[in-house]
């Protein structure tokens, strides 16, 4: 029986990669012993452990890698790094999809699946290409020229047709998968990036004993120095900084962290960076994170990002095939791939001819070095033509052809499948001109360094400085690393300088071929030089305009490869200086970064973790019904047999504390310690109202204010002892109100003595309300619960059931009532222990809809009211707003609206519906009984409304203008959301329960 025949293999043979690989060279890092298979548009090929996807795809004889954004030109890797305009693919399918993905840094696996963006119907053949046959239109400018007329098409031709357009890759529509997270990092000394500058300045200071962390964006860390073939200390540059990295890793002050890319700095020495754990793998062990997104807090931090080559614009100057010339040797000396056999360089300066020489060693023919220098150095390898300029390019898919002007104005057409262009070094210095810190333009190296107004505790060596030779990069680190030791207190001094070259760094300010028109600056949006002198003619000359008008340095390029030579071509059109034309501002991210990662395991669940009151438990054994109340999920009501509807449930709740007594965990209330000699003052400035002469013993209803006057929050604040006060929030301000306590503490009142403890999670807090609420009290403590003892507002240490715990006489309902206070694991046996203790008092557990009835019978105003934009005068609480000494945060302010809106400002009321069976709809409108509805005649708006069991009918709250002078009048409650109905209802006073407060004071 034979065999059946094999199928038919698409693409490379990748049962033997290495064979299949046209333009792979000998040498490099790569590990040839695991050999790896992906695709890319659904062609298989091979590559090997340490390639990327871009010099496995280059070694496969694929240029071609993307399409830019406006014109659709085909492109190909410009860099080898993570400042890559073109080569930009999506990664993996479905949800796990991951567009706009650097092929020049995504690292290769088994089985990376890759495809190339913004191309249809094939990236070979993409019809949409057409749009660069009508360049001339779409020039600088034209999106606002063009979408001008006629003014009904913008929303219903123009705009959906711009948003289908934008974006280069798609995402998914499907919920990300990957696990991300977020941590904390402390150090002493950040540095910023592992070349030989950041490896002399870590290991500076781990010798000197400080914790350092070392990061770098790369997988393999070492920066320039893996693709340097020049010696250092007499061995190879790679051997030198292998060594380093060993030693490293070996202390335990140091942390050593690859695949990690600094993204921005901030104020205080804090740092953002983005550790990619899982991008290089094809399954992630269960439970580990894609990415983290460090926030790491630096005593002081080392900026040693390297620098990034700059291309040069020359007619048609994007082709596939054309890049820095620093890629071009970092693909041949580490990754050993070349995009193809036969290469020429255009250069400024001698790295052109360092990088031509090792593309010679490697193998790679070198077809000429083009050298606008006219004292150009000579070579025995490869022919110079010194003098000269590359004018044009030929080839549709790739490179073929240059065309050089020599020196005697010939044109010299020159064969080549590359072309690496050396335009000098930019250093990277985004990090360091974050906020108002500008670079200084160094005439040397005719380019932008970091300037004296650094972000506090950041200094910058290496080449990120300016210093591009071996040793310079070595020597910069080690000094700079000493004296940020030395500014910390620590004794550090600065090491031994390994041997390295230390050749003059020139570099000639030359950014554009004169003449050229289709010189692409912008390689990922497609500006060229043209659109350049577009903005010129048309006055956005500055450089922040050019950069809007003509989209110059936008998207993930983010200015890395196109910004200093759009600024020359303006330099040259106004006749100034490229400093006279400055800088637009930096912003972070210097890296995209996922929204994943900025979330963390904040999605889902984890978005707004689930908080359980401490009596949860036994309120879920009763059958409650729940709902979210800020973070907390709260009982909502306790239905009973024979109740089918929830109404039937909160009604009964409400009569039974009116009534008899009702039992309600109030636990997610905020609750703050506020301890020291100066608490009393400290909150004397934080609330409105006078806490200072609080009696120990007594609570205060205070009124906490934001600094524009309108009310923050209400909460009450009781004094347990002559430094101690407990404050309460309510329940969804609780951390709001804990942070501004802290800013105030530590930002506006430094000098008070004065100590805050969150401890909402510490205490379980339940309020037990209704007219037998001190019968069922007496049963569980000693505490003496009569009028005179324990008057309403008193607060006091107790003994509740055996365990240590707080009374506060406080009343939410406006009936009698306490709130009982145990440690939180004791909270259901509490619990328990008063629903026992008042079986035969009629104790009834309710839910928070029981206590917004009961609230809003009493005309108590929570979150519905505190919307953040009522004042205390709006609220009816305006004499709480008193002058005093210290004034109060936003008292001021309050004052003065108090003044302003006196005669016809919203005023809280109540509402009766003049038919008591018709319930009035929260949110409804409010307008006079005759005249038009509409906003201008709005008279104010419904807060609140339920169907109180009190007064057996439909009552309501509003803010309504004048309010306090309209009681007794009627007017329309209109509501959009119920078709509009018109509700006739009449003004009444907000307090519909015992207006005198007799109940609460028996």
């Amino acid at each position: 029986m034979t065999a059946p025949p094999e199928p038919p293999r698409r693409g490379p043979d990748r049962s033997d990669p290495a064979r299949r690989q046209p333009n792979r060279l000998a040498g490099g890092r790569i590990d040839r012993a695991r050999p790896l298979r992906f695709s890319f548009d659904g062609t298989s090929y091979g590559g090997f452990a340490g390639d990327t996807l871009a010099s496995a795809l280059l070694a496969n004889g694929v240029r071609l890698m993307g399409r830019s954004f406006k014109y659709h030109r085909p492109r190909g890797p410009l860099t080898a790094s993570s400042a890559e305009p073109n080569a930009l693919v999506t990664l993996g399918r479905g949800a796990h999809a991951d567009p706009n993905a650097r092929a020049t840094t995504a690292e290769l696996f088994d089985g990376l699946e890759a495809r190339s963006q913004n191309r249809w119907p094939s990236l070979a053949f993409d019809l949409m290409a057409v749009n660069d046959l009508f360049a001339p239109l779409l020039g600088a400018g034209f999106y606002y020229k063009t979408f001008m007329w006629p003014r009904p098409f913008w929303e219903r031709v123009y705009e959906p047709l711009i948003r289908r357009a934008a974006g280069l890759g798609r995402l998914s529509g499907k919920p990300d998968p990957s696990l991300y997270d977020r941590g904390w990092l402390h150090c002493d000394l950040l540095v910023i990036g592992a070349g030989p500058a950041g490896l002399m300045a870590a290991l500076t200071a781990a010798r000197a004993g400080a914790s350092t962390i070392l990061l770098d964006e790369d997988s393999e860390m070492g920066g320039a120095l893996l693709h340097e073939t020049r010696s250092v200390e007499n061995g190879a540059a790679m051997d030198w900084a292998a060594g380093a990295l060993a030693e490293l890793a070996s202390l335990p002050n140091v942390r050593l962290m690859p695949r990690t890319a600094a993204v921005g700095t901030f104020d205080g020495g804090l740092h953002a960076a983005l550790e990619r754990c899982g991008d290089h793998v094809a399954r992630l062990p269960e439970g580990k994170p894609r990415q983290i997104l460090w926030r790491i807090r630096a005593a002081r931090a080392l900026l040693c990002a390297g620098a990034t080559e700059r291309p040069l614009a020359f007619e048609n100057n994007d082709r596939p095939g054309i890049m820095t010339a620093s890629a071009l040797r970092a693909y041949a000396v580490r990754w050993a791939a070349a995009p193809a056999r036969r290469v020429a360089f255009f250069t400024t300066n001698d790295d052109g001819h360092r990088a031509a020489q090792d593309l010679h060693e490697a193998g790679v023919r070198v077809a000429a070095v083009v050298d606008v220098r006219e004292d150009a150095p000579r070579s025995r390898d490869f022919e110079v033509i010194r003098g000269a300029r590359v004018m044009e390019t030929d080839g549709r898919r790739g490179l073929s052809f240059i065309h050089v002007r020599q020196s005697d104005g010939t044109l010299r057409p020159i064969e080549c499948g590359a072309l690496g262009v050396a335009g000098g070094w930019n250093p990277n210095l985004h990090l360091a001109t974050v906020g108002r810190a500008r670079p200084v333009w160094d005439e040397h190296i005719a380019a932008f360094v970091p300037g004296g107004a650094l972000p506090p505790g950041l200094a910058a060596a290496g080449a990120a400085a300016g210093v591009f030779s071996t040793h310079g990069a070595l020597s910069t680190g080690t000094r700079a690393a000493a004296q940020a030791l030395g500014d910390m207190g620590r004794d550090a001094r600065p090491l031994p300088i390994p041997r390295a070259e230390d050749a003059p760094v020139r570099q000639s300010a030359f950014f554009f071929v004169e003449g050229c028109q289709r010189g692409f600056l912008d390689q990922q949006n497609d500006v060229t030089v043209k659109d350049v002198e577009i903005a010129w003619r048309e006055g956005f000359q500055a450089a922040e305009h050019l950069k809007r008008y003509t989209t110059l340095g936008m998207a993930t390029d983010a200015g890395k490869t196109s910004n200093v030579g759009g600024l020359a071509v303006m330099a040259a059109l106004t006749g100034r200086s490229i400093p006279e034309i400055g800088t637009t501002t930096v912003r972070p991210p210097y890296l995209p970064v996922a929204i994943g990662a900025f979330a963390g395991r904040g999605v889902g669940a984890g978005l707004r973790p689930t908080r359980r009151t401490p009596t949860h438990g036994w309120a879920e054994a009763r059958g409650a019904a729940f709902q979210e109340s800020g973070l907390w999920l709260r009982a909502a009501w306790f239905p009973e047999a024979g109740e089918t509807h929830w109404r039937e449930s909160v009604d009964r709740e409400a009569r039974a504390v009116r009534e008899a007594v009702g039992l309600c965990d109030c636990s997610t209330l905020g609750k703050i310690e506020v301890l020291g000699p100066d608490a009393a003052r400290f909150l004397d400035r934080l609330y409105a109202n006078r806490m200072g002469t609080l009696k120990e013993g007594r609570c205060r209803y205070g009124l906490m204010l934001r600094e524009d006057g309108v009310v923050m929050d209400d909460g009450t604040v009781a004094r347990l002892g002559p430094e101690h006060f407990v404050v309460t929030t309510t329940t969804a301000n609780a951390g709001p109100v804990y942070a501004h306590m802290e800013f105030a503490h530590q930002g506006l009142f430094p000098d008070m003595d004065v100590t805050l403890v969150p401890a909402t999670d510490g205490w379980a807090q339940i309020a037990v309300a209704g007219p037998r609420s001190r019968e069922l009290l007496q049963r569980i403590t000693d505490a003496d619960l009569a009028p005179e003892a324990f008057p309403f507002m008193g607060c006091a240490e107790a003994d509740i059931c055996g365990i240590p715990g707080r009374l506060f006489r406080i009343s939410f309902s406006g009936e009698l009532a306490w709130e009982v206070a145990v440690p939180a694991r004791y909270g259901e046996a509490l619990m328990e222990r008063l629903m026992a203790e008042g079986s035969d008092l009629g104790a009834t557990p309710y839910g928070v809809e029981a206590l917004n009835v009961l609230r809003i019978e009493k005309g108590h105003a929570t979150g519905a009211e505190l919307d953040g934009t009522t004042t205390a005068a709006m609220l009816g609480l305006g004499r709480m707003v008193a002058a005093k000494e210290p004034d109060a945060i936003g008292a001021a302010m309050a004052r003065r609206g108090i003044h302003a809106d006196a005669a016809a400002g919203p005023r809280l009321v109540g509402l009766l519906p003049v038919d008591p069976e018709q319930p009035v709809p929260a949110g409804a409108h409010l307008f006079n009984e005759t005249g038009p509805v509409d906003a201008d005649h709005a008279r104010g708006h419904v807060t609140s409304a339920c169907h109180s069991p009190a007064l057996g009918r439909p009552i309501a709250l509003a803010l309504l203008h004048n309010g306090a002078d309209r009681i007794g009048e009627r007017m329309r409650a209109v509501s959009p959301v119920d078709g509009d109905a018109e509700i006739e209802v009449e003004v009444v006073h907000p307090c519909f329960v015992d207006p005198e407060g007799e109940r609460l004071r028996a």
